[in-house]
């Protein structure tokens, strides 16, 4: 997502000197991003991606430019990181997991959760993915994630419906939401960031995070700390957008509530608590 031919002694010299992201003045920053997949991102800069993509490039001094590519084509995320970010083709992704192992993160610039989504005059008790209360409603659930391996390890996941939003060209979050609001689903268990931009067309639906738990074994997390992720020996890049976010933290989180993303927790991944509902 972006390019930075600038040296380490370059870099320190600048850092030395105090300016922000002066790594990336006047060059150009990379970005990988997907053309069609809001609430992310796409071509017209509508999601939010886009607008975090556009704060840091801002602080950085740097032109914005975008390496286009569709995420959920064959092979999924850890292909598209493949022929875009590891190839060289682009240098930066907006949205990674802190301390991915595949590439090099920056710090966390914020921390969402799974969510609970259902009607707010059903007013369900689900605190947790032990709430009695779940395993009387029909559940939805996006597929290949932590709530699927929730739901498998409480013998839940066969009487469930999955959703292969992530891994379906063109399908929009909107219908996880829709499916909620039609009364084909009684609950919706997602990534809030994934439908929070489009909450403020359905009033009558409310979320509840999920705290990270356990049923057996190892924990079960459910919030995550996000950070931006370049190459792995990328680390001037990485350090530059380090300052950025640092910097930025406030337009940053700015950024992020105006698309209707939710903050739950700290930098260490753990949820607010799960009983209090935001009705976005």
């Amino acid at each position: 997502m972006r390019t930075f031919p600038v040296s380490v002694s370059l870099g320190l010299m600048l850092a030395l000197a105090g300016i922000t992201g002066a790594h990336a003045a006047g060059k150009t920053l990379k970005v990988c991003a997907d053309p069609d997949y809001l609430p992310y991102s796409n071509r017209a800069g509508e999601g939010f991606e886009n607008a975090v993509a556009e704060t840091v490039a801002k602080a950085m001094g740097a032109r914005l430019e975008y390496v286009w590519d569709n995420q959920r084509a064959h092979g999924g995320y850890a292909e598209y990181l493949s022929r875009n970010l590891d190839s060289g083709k682009c240098d930066v992704v907006m949205s990674m997991p802190y301390g991915n192992e595949e590439e090099l993160t920056t710090d966390p610039y914020y921390v969402s959760s799974y969510v609970f989504v259902f009607k707010k005059a059903n007013n369900y008790n689900l605190e947790n993915m032990n709430s009695p209360d779940l395993r009387k409603l029909k559940i939805g659930f996006e597929s290949d994630t932590p709530v699927e391996s929730g739901l498998q390890l409480r013998g839940m996941v066969q009487a469930a419906t999955a959703f292969d939003v992530a891994e379906t060209p063109g399908k929009s979050p909107r219908s996880m939401l829709q499916a909620v609001e039609d009364g084909t689903i009684d609950v919706m268990i997602t990534w809030q960031p994934a439908i929070g931009a489009f909450l403020h067309d359905y009033p009558d639906l409310a979320t509840v995070a999920l705290p990270n738990t356990r049923a057996t074994g190892s924990p079960e997390m459910y919030s995550f700390p996000m950070s931006m992720a370049v190459r792995k020996n990328d680390e001037a890049l990485r350090n530059a957008l380090n300052q950025v976010i640092k910097q930025q933290q406030g337009a940053l989180t700015g950024v992020l509530h105006q698309h209707g993303i939710q903050i739950f927790g700290d930098s260490d991944g753990s949820a607010s608590p799960s009983h209090q509902m935001a009705n976005l």
